[in-house]
């Protein structure tokens, strides 16, 4: 169920859709759970079962009895000492167990989720259900790692607690019957009391918190990601700074939760104090020996002790459950465009590919300036919102080699994006071979159209390895040839451990223009149907981007090919070039064509030939 409010959409907040994905996570390993759950009661029986036969024990050999009065006592203390270790061990090591497994299976939902949502988990498509990077990303990590401390911080403890505060005032009622209301008080007041007030008086340190990280995510991100354009625009101190006042924020908002948890915690051990005096004054007023009274004041200490860790999981449940209904969210999020139940078939080969009045537009809280830098917004024409694509008809037959030119933000990423089905049209229709495009399943369309776009990774590994994720059994020849291409040949021969030398994440220890040649490698090793190349030659020399671009429009055989381009030296050889403005094709034809005729087209290459 859902329900508009503030221009975004907001999850109904119902029991059963917060906790119904964790559960999920939860139910195969709940054998594990049941034996983690066991062996923490148990392992608090031990401990109060220790506390009191060590207290007996005292007391009674103070009165100097004979060593088989105390035997049993001794026995019992051995027996629940060695208990109670192995039993804790169990507990962790079950407890521990349940959570990773279900926080690992919780983990896949949602990077499923999000992956189903594709661009718009990172907010491409606009809309509500747009979440930006740092927002899918705190879904992924922080709020599912939130959603485990359920397990070891909240549920578990809590039993453990109740069993153990039902044993103590047993206890103390068959010692002494009249200190066992003294007992129930001090656990009522320490589990009870306690938790409403670290739950009531925590809410709005915690939501600060958790609002505090997100911002914190975000703005981090931007910085990261963004980096090379917020130098070039000058940028990157001000949202540095921006990264820093949050990161300043998060701080005074943990310091002001630490703050009442320790309030809190100091209430907990003055009611733990009181109690075992209450405790120990009233059996001392019933008539109690000395024996009766250790016993029942120790057994109090011990069984408060077991309910103090209440106050924390009370307040650590507040923001697991906000964590949880974000989870929930996104889980429960359809994904944006679903495909025909009855997927068609892409045919093999070179395909077509047709736009039919194709309009895209963007909510402007998915990329404004003053919230992304142009980098992290993903797009051209995104920034700012409104009209990315507006009525574009395109058709390219198979086999054709396009290019596609125009200013920054005409929007010649998006059309690729569209074309690929990562931005879904408010209008119009995208076909491939023929057919719509939401006729074909996702992956068959993610197989067939592919290729290099701006939000193209390296990731971390070796060479080898980054350019085998487009096709895992690629031979060695074809990797080769794939480099030689690209240019990137020369560049492996030079590294130190060639296709073994390890990058980092983003491209680490490779230049940028390296970088861009591996990108292009494995987008030219996968050879798809339909490829797609944004802006492929970037941060290369002209003498290179030029060779690089002559190569990719003449290479006989392969596939459909769209080139998104700033650079028209090369574009002699391309069967078409389409030149966008403000999201319309207004000009069309072939390069000598288009410079014999005023307009855009030669306008962009009078530019380009006085800085050349």
């Amino acid at each position: 169920m859902r329900r508009r409010g503030g221009g975004m959409t907001v999850l109904a907040r119902r029991g059963p859709t917060v906790l119904g994905g964790l559960w999920g996570a939860v139910r195969p390993h709940a054998v594990r759970l049941v034996l983690a759950g066991t062996a923490g009661v148990a392992a608090e029986l031990c401990g109060l079962g220790l506390v009191a036969a060590a207290a007996w024990l005292i007391a009674r050999a103070a009165q100097q009895p004979t060593m088989a009065a105390l035997s049993l006592a001794i026995v019992a203390v051995r027996g629940f000492a060695l208990a109670k270790g192995v039993l804790r061990y169990l507990e962790r090591l079950a407890g521990h167990d349940v959570a990773l497994r279900a926080l690992a299976e919780l983990r896949g939902r949602v990077f499923d989720a999000l992956a189903a949502r594709g661009p718009a988990a990172r907010g491409r498509t606009g809309g509500a259900a747009g979440l930006r990077g740092g927002d899918a990303l705190t879904r992924l990590v922080a709020d599912v790692e939130a959603v485990q401390d359920l397990l070891l911080r909240c549920v578990l403890p809590a039993v453990a607690a109740v069993v153990c505060a039902v044993a103590g005032v047993a206890v103390c009622a068959a010692a002494v019957p009249s200190s066992a209301p003294v007992l129930a008080a001090g656990l009522a007041v320490a589990g009870g009391v306690l938790p409403w007030v670290a739950w009531t008086a925590g809410a709005r340190a915690a939501a600060a918190v958790a609002a505090q990280r997100r911002e914190l995510a975000v703005r981090a991100l931007d910085v990261l990601d963004g980096a090379g354009e917020l130098a070039v625009f000058g940028a990157a101190d001000r949202f540095g700074a921006r990264a820093v006042r949050a990161a300043r924020r998060l701080e005074r908002a943990e310091r002001a939760g630490t703050r009442v948890a320790g309030a809190v915690a100091a209430a907990g051990l003055a009611v733990q104090g009181a109690t075992a005096v209450g405790v120990a004054w009233q059996a001392t007023r019933s008539g109690a020996d000395q024996v009766q009274v250790a016993v029942v004041a120790l057994t109090a200490l011990v069984a408060v002790e077991a309910v103090l860790p209440l106050p924390t999981a009370a307040q650590r449940l507040r923001e697991v459950l906000a964590a949880a209904r974000r989870v929930a969210a996104v889980l429960a999020a359809p994904p944006p465009s679903p495909r025909a139940t009855a997927a068609a078939k892409v045919p093999p080969g070179p395909l077509s590919v047709e736009l039919l009045g194709v309009t895209v537009a963007f909510d402007p809280l998915a990329g404004a300036p003053d919230t992304e830098p142009a980098g992290a917004a993903g797009l051209d024409g995104a920034a700012g919102g409104g009209v990315a694509l507006d009525g574009v008809d395109v058709r390219v037959e198979r086999g054709r080699r396009v290019a596609i030119v125009g200013a920054s933000g005409a929007g010649k990423s998006t059309l690729l994006a569209a074309v690929t089905g990562d931005v879904t049209p408010v209008a119009g229709t995208v076909q491939l071979a023929g057919r719509d495009l939401a006729a074909h399943a996702e992956q068959d369309v993610r197989a067939a159209v592919r290729g290099l776009t701006q939000d193209a990774h390296v990731f971390a590994g070796t060479v080898r390895a980054n350019l085998l994720m487009a096709r895992p059994d690629a031979t060695m020849r074809q990797l080769e040839a794939a480099a030689r291409r690209a240019r990137f040949l020369e560049v492996v021969r030079e590294l130190p451990d060639g296709w073994d030398t390890r990058v980092g994440e983003g491209g680490v220890g490779l230049s940028g223009g390296q970088r861009q040649r591996l990108l292009l490698a494995r987008a030219l090793l996968a050879d798809p149907p339909v490829l797609v190349l944004d802006e492929p030659t970037e941060g290369l020399d002209p003498v290179t981007a030029d060779a690089i671009t002559r190569d990719l429009l003449t290479w006989p055989g392969g596939g459909t090919l769209l080139l998104v381009t700033h650079r028209l030296a090369a574009l002699g050889d391309a069967d078409e070039v389409l030149v966008l403005d403000r999201g319309r094709v207004v000009q069309r034809g072939r390069h000598d064509d288009l410079l014999t005729r005023p307009g855009p087209y030669r306008d962009m290459w009078d530019a380009e030939r006085l800085t050349t």
